[in-house]
């Protein structure tokens, strides 16, 4: 079992932290004519928006994590680490490819749509078949973990079809998927550690 730096364990707890506290303060700042249950985080990150510095920023910081967690996740096959890599990656255009103000932009639409994918595809990408891999790297919570960021994406797009709450979606998925990361490090240093805390 490949060994997990335990500086991962920050790239990827920071992750879900940021990105939650990004979107939090951007909204605060955009103040009540935001309405986070209608509407989208790429709203508060659109050019000109009083957010627009602060949840470019926390994309930014969310695309940094993915990377670094996706270099360190050694234990984990390459296709998963990839997947969490272009999610990172993904993560950085939508910053630096902000939306309008009004009305919608492909080149922005399509790099979140890839990111949705990436990052829903990799926990099943990542499945580890051997009875002692570590928790989260099983093929049932993995498996698990990438059904519940589909149904959610499935939300997402219901949501919007019928103009309703989607920002409450979008948020339930994001979270899942920024929050998983951490999940795997944490199942993976725990395995290597062993139960009695010494390294396995």
């Amino acid at each position: 079992m490949a060994h997990v730096p335990r500086w991962v364990l920050l790239s990827s707890g920071c992750a879900p932290v940021l990105f939650t506290a990004g979107w939090v303060l951007a909204a605060h700042l955009v103040g009540p004519t935001y309405d986070p249950v209608t509407q989208t985080i790429s709203v508060l990150a659109a050019y000109g928006e009083a957010g627009f510095r602060v949840m470019t920023g926390a994309l930014l910081a969310l695309g940094i994590c993915h990377l670094l967690t996706a270099w360190g996740l050694r234990p984990v096959p390459v296709p998963g680490r990839l997947a969490l890599a272009g999610g990172g990656v993904a993560a950085l255009v939508v910053a630096v490819v902000p939306a309008p103000m009004s009305g919608g932009s492909l080149r922005h639409g399509t790099a979140a749509a890839i990111g949705f994918a990436l990052l829903a595809l990799w926990p099943v990408l990542s499945a580890d078949a051997r009875a002692t891999a570590p928790w989260a790297l099983r093929r049932i919570p993995s498996i698990t973990a990438t059904s519940v960021m589909v149904a959610g994406a499935a939300w997402f797009l219901v949501e919007t079809q019928r103009h309703g709450d989607i920002g409450v979606a979008e948020r339930f998925v994001t979270g899942v998927q920024s929050l998983w990361p951490f999940v795997v490090v944490a199942s993976c240093v725990r395995h290597t550690r062993g139960p009695s805390g010494a390294r396995a």
